[in-house]
């Protein structure tokens, strides 16, 4: 049952990663002030969805096979308080700048997840949300929001 359920998936999965593409080629590929246009990320990101996609699709085939089909008992909690946060979000992204955001978004996401082990949770989100920024701002030459107006010294 879970291998019929995960083929189903990545199938849905390929197809929404192929639309990711087709969708991002409608985008300009260069913007105003950023060498990097709009496409770049969704185009990444349906590359990306459609190798794990192929990825998941590959491993089905080496399942055991199960007897007994178990239920599945939905974490809501943890579903709505992400789903809270990625609100948060995109409300906050502009008010706080990327970094931030990002920062306290991969915090919540990460504790949500997994209790405990704090300070690795910080350093990775920490990581994560200054390293990307940097790539995408500093190498690629693109734009994100950068840091509020009041935190001025770090522009």
């Amino acid at each position: 049952m879970k291998a019929t359920i995960d083929r189903g998936f990545a199938c849905v999965f390929l197809v929404i990663g192929l639309a990711f593409i087709v969708g991002s080629r409608s985008y300009v590929s260069t913007s105003y002030g950023s060498q990097v246009g709009s496409n770049v990320f969704p185009t990444m990101l349906g590359v990306l969805t459609i190798i794990l996609s192929i990825k998941l699709f590959i491993e089905t085939f080496r399942y055991e096979k199960e007897d007994v089909v178990e239920k599945v008992d939905f974490d809501y909690k943890k579903f709505f308080i992400i789903l809270a946060a990625t609100f948060a979000y995109c409300l906050l992204l502009r008010p706080l700048g990327y970094v931030i955001t990002t920062f306290l978004f991969l915090l919540i996401g990460f504790q949500t997840i997994e209790r405990g082990k704090t300070w690795i949770s910080v350093l990775i989100a920490l990581i994560v949300s200054i390293s990307v920024y940097y790539i995408y701002v500093e190498l690629l030459n693109g734009t994100l929001p950068k840091f509020p107006v009041w935190l001025d010294f770090l522009n």
